[in-house]
């Protein structure tokens, strides 16, 4: 069994400013403030959320099994 990693560095692609951050276990992130362009982050289309698409680690459900962080499909929220 592979480890699951909980830390993720997210990357804006607008300012290119980079943090570490927690990912959550229970639950999707799909906005995401860079704290120095203030840039809101949603998922790119396919992606569950921000780390899978912005982080250097997808969120721990892709990780472990390759089922989205909330169990839905894998597209932004309405």
């Amino acid at each position: 069994m592979t480890e699951i990693v909980l830390q993720s560095v997210l990357a804006c692609p607008h300012c290119g400013h980079a943090k570490e951050e927690t990912m959550p276990t229970d639950a999707c992130q799909w906005f995401y403030e860079c704290e120095n362009c203030k840039t809101v982050l949603r998922p790119k289309p396919g992606d569950c959320c921000v780390f899978c698409s912005y982080g250097t680690n997808k969120c721990p459900p892709i990780q472990a099994d390759g089922s989205s962080c909330c169990g839905c499909p894998t597209t932004e929220p309405s």
